[in-house]
């Protein structure tokens, strides 16, 4: 089989990709652009609201209140470097509540100077867990791709003093990969992770059905660079993800479908840019 599959995929392989993009959950931007498409979340999902440098925690926190108050389950991300005090991630957490979250998605943020006491999430997961959260479920980043500026070894080293972290305090965990265009390094990461030790439950973070220009735009802006500089360097890649009219997020998920089970990925985490409408299509035509 190709990095990409074969064009026919069996029984088996179509039902485990089905089932992937059933339990798959939306990643939003609090930008002015989101409102128009929220009419086209799916009714009482979970929705993951990202905290982005440009914005505040705050932002996130005030349109996770919003997606609650329409029936949604918001997953509100908190960023590590974006905390300006110890102060200000007590006040968080107990608003947890008030907005309607039980869960929460740590991640350490690209802010290039931390702007208040936590440089990663390991400090922020640790002050958490130290008070009364009342979360049931935390989830933490993973990059099979690397990062711009930690090297793979502490990024592998991250991840399972998180995981470690988590079942000390008997708290389910799981974890959700950065965009990576190129299913063999995905599988070849999650491979050593798992012969490393690694147990908790693994979702693919994949790109939604969105145009090229805008993933490459608020790609950049959102701190995805290396796997934008795969893209760039790899223009046969490219040429095969972009079909003409958008990005088909199946030409990533196709070549992984034998390993879903084996290698314990449990569903879909995706970037939508808020172009939900696009994503939605994509993912209802692959349902019927």
């Amino acid at each position: 089989m190709s990095l990409f599959g074969s064009k026919e995929e069996d029984g088996a392989q179509r039902q485990v990709r089905w089932n992937l993009i059933d339990s798959a959950r939306l990643e939003v931007i609090p930008l002015k652009n989101l409102d128009s498409q929220l009419q086209y979340l799916p009714e009482g999902s979970s929705v993951s609201v990202t905290a982005s440098p440009a914005k505040t925690l705050e932002d996130t926190w005030i349109l996770s209140r919003k997606l609650s108050e329409r029936g949604f389950k918001p997953v509100p991300h908190l960023a590590a470097r974006m905390l300006t005090s110890e102060t200000q991630l007590v006040s968080l957490i107990s608003q947890l509540p008030e907005v309607g979250a039980s869960e929460l998605f740590l991640v350490g943020g690209d802010a290039p100077d931390p702007f208040g006491p936590f440089v990663d999430s390991i400090q922020v997961l640790e002050s958490i867990l130290a008070l009364d959260h009342g979360l049931d479920h935390i989830g933490v980043t993973a990059y099979p791709d690397g990062h711009s500026f930690i090297n793979e070894t502490t990024l592998s080293e991250s991840l399972h003093a998180k995981q470690a972290l988590l079942e000390s305090a008997g708290l389910s965990g799981h974890a959700s990969t950065q965009m990576c265009f190129d299913p063999a390094a995905i599988r070849g990461w999650l491979q050593r992770e798992r012969d490393a030790g690694l147990t908790i439950p693994i979702r693919l973070g994949i790109p939604g059905a969105v145009d090229r220009a805008k993933l490459l735009s608020i790609g950049a802006r959102l701190g995805v660079g290396a796997s934008l500089r795969f893209l760039k360097k790899n223009k046969s890649t490219v040429t095969r993800l972009f079909a003409p009219g958008g990005y088909n997020p199946n030409k990533l998920l196709r070549p992984l479908t034998g390993v879903v089970e084996p290698l314990g990925i449990e569903g879909l985490h995706i970037f939508t840019f808020n172009q939900i409408e696009k994503t939605e299509m994509w993912r209802r035509a692959n349902l019927s």
